[in-house]
Parts: structure tokens; sequence; C-alpha cells
């Protein structure tokens, strides 16, 4: 074919040259978006994993009664907000406070107890005292009987010798041989007052120990008895304290089902409080997605319940001990059957920042999106 021939047909046909320059514009623009994504995507999303499967959750406090007794008077309503401290419910304190009556009267009686003892004390140091001041008039007794004794023994005994000679008379020797006899029982008798007298002040000397035994080094501070019912009197005044049932911590009142008039025993749950300042957000990854996720990175989360437009700030603060499945209700058997693997996930605990929770209130169940960086730390 003639070379001018073909050069003609080309200048004859201006399309296909304006359809080559339009594919050449084409290409260059894929390649620069290609270029601009893989830029974006270096920038702004390598290194992140993401998740939809997350949840918000709190440490909630269930609030249970102390004691049994009627409902007074319940001040708490559902979905009302609490301060730690604010008066929830309030029981009839009557039985209470009649224990508590019961009881400062025991203590009353107990610190009577002590210082009557106290007092014996003193006046069982004053007997054995007196007992001893007694064993000495007995010991004198004793002294003058064993003196009359001898005296009148003396004599009769001068007497009897006396006698046979005629210079002392039948009457006379019977006389003095009466107030011999007559000494001698004195003499017993005194004998007699001082075994008395040294038994009396013994047995006050054992009395006296055995009072010391229950008061040496007491007080009415440290009294076994006074202690006791001292206790007894701090149980029946928590007892009264326990008639007022108060919220442990600041949260939103939750699953209430106490009423007026009802009675409840001691122990039973009567509603929930949800701390939303303190919510926190479980994630569940999947686990060929945890490879590069630590402790303190840094977490973007959004909610369904603002939209997309509300960023939440977070932060990575725990993984827990084991996947849903394995704390699951039955848990799988995959050491039986057939077996399919199944990637697990695992739950990712992260901190919300307090001034986004009081900036935007969530509420435990919320769904969430979260987009960990892993770059961060």
């Amino acid at each position: 074919m003639n070379p001018m021939t073909e050069t003609t047909k080309t200048l004859d046909n201006p399309q296909s040259g304006t359809r080559k320059k339009l594919l050449s514009i084409f290409a260059l623009l894929v390649v620069l978006a290609a270029i601009g994504w893989g830029a974006w995507y270096f920038v702004t999303q390598l290194g992140r994993v993401h998740t939809d499967n997350a949840y918000v959750g709190a440490d909630t406090a269930q609030v249970t009664a102390l004691i049994s007794g009627p409902v007074k008077e319940v001040r708490a309503k559902s979905t009302q907000m609490v301060m730690k401290g604010d008066i929830l419910v309030i029981l009839d304190d009557a039985d209470a406070r009649v224990e508590l009556a019961a009881a400062e009267a025991m203590m009353l009686q107990a610190r009577q107890r002590f210082m009557q003892a106290q007092a014996t004390g003193r006046s069982l140091s004053a007997r054995v005292t007196a007992r001893s001041a007694d064993t000495g008039q007995a010991q004198a007794k004793l002294a003058a009987a064993e003196a009359d004794f001898a005296r009148a023994k003396a004599g009769y005994a001068r007497r009897q010798a006396l006698s046979g000679s005629g210079a002392v008379s039948g009457e006379e020797l019977s006389v003095a041989r009466a107030d011999m006899a007559a000494s001698e029982a004195n003499l017993a008798q005194a004998r007699a007052a001082i075994a008395s007298a040294t038994a009396t002040t013994a047995s006050a000397g054992g009395d006296v120990e055995v009072n010391r035994a229950v008061t040496a080094g007491m007080t009415l501070n440290n009294n076994p008895d006074v202690a006791a019912a001292r206790a007894r009197l701090e149980a029946a005044r928590l007892m009264v304290d326990r008639t007022i049932i108060r919220a442990p911590i600041s949260g939103v009142v939750a699953q209430k089902n106490v009423q007026v008039g009802q009675r409840i025993n001691a122990g039973a749950p009567i509603m929930l409080l949800v701390p939303v300042d303190n919510a926190f957000v479980d994630a569940n990854f999947k686990e060929t997605e945890l490879r590069h996720v630590q402790n303190g990175q840094t977490v973007d989360l959004t909610s369904d319940y603002y939209g997309s437009d509300i960023v939440f700030k977070g932060k990575v603060i725990g993984f827990a001990g084991g996947t849903g499945a394995a704390f699951a209700l039955i848990p799988a058997q995959n050491a039986s059957g057939n077996w399919v693997k199944v990637v697990q996930r695992l739950p990712v605990r992260i901190a919300l920042d307090p001034a986004d929770l009081k900036a935007h209130p969530l509420r435990v169940g919320l769904s969430m999106s979260a987009t960990v960086d892993t770059r961060t730390k």
C-alpha cells in the first residue's frame, strides 16, 4: 500500500487522535486518583482497626435493703438522676426504735452494775479493815483471858496445896476451883473469838479479791459488760440508720421495683443505679484485628444515638479474659463432631473522655462504632 495513502487516511480521520488523547487523560486521572487514595489511606487509615460491634456499658450499682421492714416512703423514680448519698427509700423505723430504746436501757444497766461493783469493792475494803480491828480486839481479849486463867490456876493450886493442913477451907477451895474453871471457859471463848475473827477477815479478804478480779484495771470504757452493751447499742442505732436507704453512687435510677406499703426483706434488690457519667464501651473486635491493639491506644467512637457528626474520644484500657463464645451459657463444643472454624471476637474495654460524656450523655446498651489507632502507642 502506498504510504501516502496511509497518511491521507489518518489525516482524513481526526476522531482517532481525539480518542487516544481522551484515553490518555482518563488513564492519567485514574493514576492520580489511585495515588490520592493511597496517600489518604496511608495518612488516615493505615494502622486503624474498626468495628461496629460495640456497646455502651457501666458498672451499675444494685440497691438492696439491709434490713426487713415495710416501706414508708419512696423518693426516687425511674429515669431520675440521683447523687451519691441522696435518700431513695425510707422504711418504717418503729421496731428499730423500740430495739434502740431497749439497748439504751441495757447500756445504762451495765454502767450501773459496774459502778455498783466499784462501790462494793470500796465497802469490802472497809469491811476488811473492820475485821482486822476485830481480830486485834479478840487477840487482846485472849491475852487477858490467858492471864486471868493463869492467875486462877495458880490460886487454885496454892489453895489445894494448903487444904491438907487445914489452912484453907473447903469452901474457899471450891470457889478457887470454880474461878479457875470460869477463867478456862473465858480462855476457850477468847480463842474461839480469835478463830472467828480470823475466818471473817479471811472471808472479807476473799470477797475483796473476787471484786478486784472483776473491777481491777477496768473503767467504764473497757469493762466487758459495758462494752457488750455499747456494741448492742451501736447495732440498734445502725438498724435505725438502715431504715433510710441512700444512693451508694451517683446515677440514673433503673429497674425500680419498690412501692409504698410493700414489705421488703433484707437483701432484696429494689432498684438499679446506672452511673452514666462513668460509662465505658465494650468493642468486640475480631481476633484477627487485635494483633497490634494495646492498652493506652486512642479510639474514635461514634454513636447511632447522636450520629456520625459527634465523635467521642476514648482509650483502650483492657481486654476481656475470654471470648463471648467461651462465656456463653451453652459454650461451643469444638472437640466433638464436625468442626468449622469461626473467627472469634474478644471484648476490648474502652474508657470514654468524661468531657465528651458530660456534653453528650450515653445510656447503657447503646450501639457504638469504634476505630482504634494502633499507631498511637
